[in-house]
């Protein structure tokens, strides 16, 4: 039994390491974020449809009415994706990382305008710790400021996310997690699909590579083992263990980006991550 509960922590931390990579790869792969984002759907598309297929997961959509929310949700992801790569490549892989992860406090504060659930304070005091987390990132907040512009994006493709989330959230109980990441990149294809015939794409040749690795590795593995350990831990447990996502970007980051965290980016880092663990350690508690 111990030996399993061990088993099952490092294949959490594995499937965090592995989507941690999406951090170096984005701000690595030298083409216009759109253009990345398509490459990598595509692929994970074909990937997770052959993982369907031999694993025989049903990717039937039980009723008309889920279309609405499935497209929707794939645009959100899409949108999510995009502005992450955006903050990533405006500042760097540790700004970008711990901006998105302002998403659980951003969670926090829309679940009550999508399900009939009572607005806690506690996630006020939470939002300021965040907002003080985000200040001490960039001090010196200027719009024409690179930093400044990664944390805004970040922030957006935390806003997406968030949502993204709160629209699926209903059919995680339906579907198989497998079957609605196949969907979401299956949209993200064909939403994107334009940017092929007006963004500049030849830096394929050479960066194929990495988008490919973006795609198997990062994408398809990482998610789908992400969704294999939830079977194992509670949504608030799998939260506080995954918020080492940042700190595995920025390990990364510093090995093959020679990327090296200033004083403020460990301090604000440590303030949105704590915002992270006290919000898992309370819901759990629930």
């Amino acid at each position: 039994m111990q030996n399993n509960h061990i088993k099952n922590i490092l294949g959490l931390l594995l499937a965090t390491l592995f989507i941690s990579t999406s951090g170096v790869l984005g701000r690595y792969i030298a083409m216009p974020s759109e253009v990345i984002i398509w490459f990598r759907s595509s692929f994970a598309m074909v990937f997770l449809f052959v993982f369907c297929k031999y694993k025989k997961i049903d990717i039937r959509i039980k009723s008309f009415k889920h279309y609405g929310p499935f497209i929707v949700g794939g645009v959100f992801m899409a949108a999510h994706w995009i502005t992450y790569f955006y903050a990533l490549k405006l500042s760097n892989v540790a700004i970008g990382m711990l901006s998105l992860y302002t998403f659980p406090v951003m969670i926090a504060f829309l679940e009550p305008l999508f399900f009939k659930i009572k607005f806690n304070p506690i996630y006020l005091v939470l939002g300021v710790l965040v907002l003080a987390g985000l200040y001490i990132l960039s001090p010196d907040f200027n719009l024409e400021n690179s930093n400044a512009q990664g944390i805004l994006f970040g922030l957006l493709s935390a806003l997406c996310y968030s949502i993204r989330l709160l629209i699926l959230k209903q059919y995680v109980l339906q579907y198989n997690g497998v079957m609605l990441m196949f969907y979401q990149t299956l949209i993200i294809t064909i939403c994107l699909l334009p940017v092929l015939f007006f963004m500049d794409i030849s830096g394929f040749q050479s960066q194929w590579p990495y988008l490919l690795l973006l795609a198997l590795l990062t994408t398809a593995i990482g998610h789908s083992l992400m969704v294999h350990s939830l079977q194992f831990f509670s949504a608030s447990t799998a939260s506080i263990i995954s918020s080492v996502q940042p700190i595995f970007g920025i390990i990364l980051a510093f090995f093959f980006l020679n990327e090296m965290p200033t004083m403020n980016t460990f301090i604000g880092g440590s303030l949105i991550l704590a915002t992270v663990v006290i919000e898992s350690i309370r819901s759990k508690k629930k």
